[in-house]
């Protein structure tokens, strides 16, 4: 198993909704629409990447261990397979049954550890999302934003999307200076007073060519 800081969608935090809803426009102000990378979003975060090297960190020791196993098992079968004509009947069996032993051990240790990564790895999704959708929601309405399109999920597919409307690099700014790892923001106060940043250009949606 190997471990990556890989974090799904924000769509399994069931906030999508939200993104088309938070962009309320404001009266008289044109409508525009924009695209926002959520998983690039939340992984590029100050607070995205502590919390991927903290994974990394909190894992590596389990990591080794299976590893460790799994080079006995190796260990066992090279011994099996080199002395077919050299070890006794009763010496095959019991390394067999040894090695049948470390891979079962192994094959449950891998799933334990991949579903406690998996749910430590949801965790950081799940608070960092819920800041992330602040930040949107306040930005959208800032910008009379319409719709923002998550281009990172597949509920959601984006045929083609200008980068004059992709506001992810501005949202990941956004959030790290509300939220700077450390946790005191730019002000000092613990709140954020951020300044109003440029609107995107107006966009429509475009069409896929035939």
């Amino acid at each position: 198993m190997k471990i990556r800081m890989v974090l799904p969608a924000l769509a399994t935090l069931c906030v999508l909704p939200a993104f088309a809803q938070s962009g309320a426009a404001t009266a008289g102000a044109p409508m525009r629409i924009a695209v926002l990378n959520v998983q690039v979003a939340i992984t590029s975060t100050a607070e995205g990447k502590q919390a991927a090297a903290e994974l990394q960190s909190q894992f590596t020791p389990r990591q080794t261990e299976l590893q460790n196993m799994q080079k006995q098992i190796d260990d066992i079968r090279n011994r099996l397979q080199t002395g077919q004509t050299t070890l006794s009947d009763e010496e095959k069996a019991r390394l067999a049954r040894e090695g049948d032993q470390l891979t079962r051990n192994l094959q449950r240790k891998q799933q334990e550890s991949q579903d406690d990564f998996n749910d430590s790895q949801q965790d950081v999704v799940n608070r960092i999302g819920r800041k992330l959708v602040e930040i949107l929601d306040s930005y959208s309405k800032q910008n009379s934003l319409a719709v923002v399109l998550d281009t990172s999920a597949q509920q959601t597919p984006v045929i083609y999307a200008s980068n004059e409307i992709d506001i992810t690099q501005e949202i990941i700014r956004l959030y790290d200076q509300k939220y700077p790892v450390g946790g005191k923001s730019s002000s000092g106060t613990g709140a954020s007073t951020t300044p109003r940043p440029a609107a995107p250009k107006p966009a429509t949606p475009a069409t896929p060519k035939p």
